[in-house]
C-alpha cells in the first residue's frame, strides 16, 4: 500500500491549487480523480477563456447558511495572491466587465500553470482513479481505489458539486461527508437559466436569442445586467445571478426600465406627444418584437394614441415595466448550473483550516462546501482561498 502525507479527492480548481501548495510545504501529496482530464469545469468556464477571479471578490459576494464563513480564508488568499500568480507564468490576462479577469488567450493556461505547480513541488496527479471506498484507522485514511490501495493521515475532499454532470460531477463528496458525521445543506442549481410555464414558453421563446438590461431581483438578491430571452426561458447574467437567491414558487421582479421610473416617463410622453401610439413610444427602449410579446402577455393598449390611454392604463403599463412579476415553472437544473448551492455545513468545518470538527485529519474545500458566489470570478476565487487554507494546515 502506497503511503502519502496527504491525498486530495477531486483535480477541479480547488484539488489542484491545494496539492500544490500542500506540496510546496514539503508534504508528500497525492491528487487523484475519476476523470480523464484534470480541471474540466475550468476548461469550459468563461467561454472557453476562464473568469478566474474577481479584482472586487469580498465576503458580501457570497451565500452560505454561515455568511461569516468564508471571511477567513478570502482574507488570507485574496484574488491579488492568484492575479500573482497567474503573473507569474506569464498568463496574459484583461478585464471583461465589473471586475471579472479572463484570459486573452485560452483556459487552458490555468490548467497548465496549475499542473505546472503540482510537478515543481513534486504533488502527484493520478487521474482515471475512482474511489472505491474510504476508511478511517489507527489515525489513518485507507482509500481502495481503481487503482489500487493508498494510505494517508490526512485526506482533502475537493471534488466539486452537482452542477455539470457531463463533466463528471456526483454526490460522491457529500457522501464521503456523512459517512463521517457530517450534516448537508440542501443542495439545488445555482447561476442557472430558468424555464417558463408553457404559455409564456410559447410567447417569449420566439424572442430566442434577444437580449435587454434589466435588473432583476429575489429575495435578498438584486442584480443590474442583462437577460437573455431563450427557447425553454430567460438566462443571462442579471437572471444567473438572481436566481441562486429565488426558490421555486416564488416570483422574480424585473425592471425593465432600470433607468427610468416608467409612470412619470409615459405621462411626460403622453403631453409631448399625445397623438403618438403607445407602441411607437415603447419601442424606443425595446426591440419591436420585445415590446409586442410584452403587450400580448399583459394586454396593454399599445395601438391606442397616447391621449386616449387613460392613467389606469398608464399605470399597469409602468407596473410592469418596472416590476414585471415573473412566476419562473423551475429552472435548468444541474444539466446547466455553474454551481451548486448548499453542500458540507460549513458549521461543522474550521473556517480557518477547512478541517472537520467532527473527523480529525478530514478537510472540505471548494464547491463541496456549503459556500456559494455570484457568477464572475467569485467561486474560482473561493476555491483557490479554501484550497489555500487548507494547505496550509495539512
Amino acid at each position: 500500500m502506497q503511503k502519502y502525507d496527504v491525498i486530495i479527492i477531486g483535480a477541479g480548481a480547488a484539488g489542484l491549487h491545494c496539492a500544490a501548495n500542500a506540496a510546496r510545504r514539503g508534504r508528500s501529496v497525492l491528487l487523484i480523480d475519476h476523470a480523464k482530464q484534470a480541471g474540466k469545469k475550468i476548461l469550459i468556464s468563461g467561454g472557453g477563456r476562464c473568469n478566474f477571479t474577481n479584482l472586487y471578490a469580498s465576503p458580501e459576494n457570497y451565500l452560505s447558511s454561515n455568511p461569516h464563513f468564508c471571511k477567513s480564508a478570502l482574507s488570507r488568499y485574496t484574488q491579488w495572491d492568484f492575479i500573482n500568480l497567474v503573473a507569474q507564468y506569464d498568463i496574459a490576462y484583461h478585464e471583461k466587465t465589473l471586475g471579472q479577469l479572463f484570459c486573452d488567450n485560452s483556459a487552458k493556461d490555468i490548467v497548465k500553470m496549475l499542473l505546472a505547480e503540482c510537478e515543481k513541488f513534486g504533488a502527484k496527479v493520478q487521474l482515471r482513479t475512482e474511489v472505491l471506498g474510504v476508511d478511517y484507522n489507527d489515525d489513518n485514511y485507507r482509500l481502495s481505489t481503481s487503482q489500487g490501495d493508498y494510505n494517508s493521515r490526512q485526506l482533502v475532499v475537493a471534488c466539486g458539486g452537482l452542477s455539470m454532470p457531463k463533466l463528471g460531477a456526483t454526490p460522491f463528496g457529500y457522501q464521503l461527508a456523512e459517512q463521517f458525521g457530517h450534516s448537508i445543506v440542501p443542495v439545488r442549481a445555482g447561476l442557472v437559466p430558468f424555464t417558463l410555464h408553457e404559455q409564456q414558453k410559447q410567447r417569449f421563446g420566439e424572442l430566442s436569442g434577444v437580449s435587454v438590461p434589466v435588473t432583476a431581483a429575489a429575495n435578498d438578491g438584486y442584480f443590474r445586467e442583462s437577460m437573455l430571452f431563450t427557447h425553454r426561458g430567460i438566462s443571462g447574467p442579471a437572471i444567473l445571478q438572481v436566481s441562486s437567491y429565488w426558490q421555486p414558487g416564488e416570483s422574480v421582479s424585473i425592471d425593465l426600465l432600470p433607468d427610468i421610473e416608467a409612470y412619470p416617463w409615459l405621462k411626460e410622453q403622453q403631453a409631448q406627444q399625445p397623438k403618438t401610439r403607445l407602441a411607437t413610444v415603447i419601442q424606443a427602449h425595446f426591440p419591436k418584437r420585445v415590446m409586442q410579446a410584452l403587450a400580448d402577455e399583459h394586454q396593454w393598449p399599445v395601438d391606442q394614441r397616447l391621449a386616449d390611454t387613460s392613467n389606469a392604463q398608464l399605470e399597469a403599463v409602468a407596473e410592469t415595466l418596472n416590476h414585471w412579476q415573473l412566476k419562473p415553472n423551475g429552472t435548468e437544473g444541474y444539466r446547466t448550473a455553474e454551481v451548486t448551492i448548499g453542500g458540507v455545513n460549513v458549521d461543522e468545518i474550521s473556517s480557518k483550516t477547512m478541517e472537520s470538527k467532527k473527523q480529525p485529519g478530514l478537510y472540505f474545500i471548494g464547491e463541496v462546501v456549503d459556500v456559494t458566489g455570484w457568477l464572475g470570478g467569485y467561486n474560482f476565487q473561493w476555491a483557490w482561498a479554501s484550497a489555500y487554507a487548507a494547505a496550509e494546515a495539512v
